[in-house]
């Protein structure tokens, strides 16, 4: 099994959302919100005439990883909660991650920032992002139809 990024960040989640705010507004967002309860934390910000939606699931604090060792046995409340929020931690290490890489691949000219933030747009008059609303149609898409090459246009002889 892989290691997960930032599994033994010292970085305090206030310092994430710090940096991604930062973050955003140097790249040009001119407006910016996180909000958070037990279950998920989300980012918001306005760039480019578009609103940016990051959903982010929060480790539940009751999960066995946490509240178990490796072997089975229970662990300390004080010890549970370290390993919970150590959790916690890597996700908006994470997060803070993946924003600052896209506003880089659009600053730099590898991608479109529209193309990039198209999952995570927030269509106007709308509460859910563009891949919120398009998760289910395109599960159903993929199972029911059958798949397109990877090269559709090329010819039966491959030109």
């Amino acid at each position: 099994m892989t290691r997960r990024f930032a599994a033994d960040t010292s970085v305090s989640m206030d310092r994430s959302i710090a940096e991604i705010r930062t973050t955003v507004r140097r790249y040009g967002a001119n407006e910016f919100m996180h909000m958070e309860s037990d279950e998920r934390a989300a980012v918001s910000f306005a760039m480019r005439g578009r609103r940016i939606l990051f959903r982010v699931p929060m480790p539940d604090q009751k999960d066995r990883a946490f509240t178990h060792t490796e072997t089975g046995k229970l662990r300390a409340a004080n010890v549970a909660e370290a390993a919970w929020e150590q959790a916690c931690r890597a996700s908006w290490r994470a997060l803070a991650l993946v924003i600052k890489a896209k506003l880089e691949a659009v600053e730099v000219g590898i991608v479109v920032f529209e193309d990039e933030f198209l999952a995570n747009t927030v269509p106007p008059g709308s509460s859910v992002t563009l891949g919120e609303a398009m998760r289910e149609p395109m599960r159903i898409a993929h199972e029911t139809q059958s798949s397109t090459p990877l090269l559709p246009y090329l010819g039966e002889d491959g030109r």
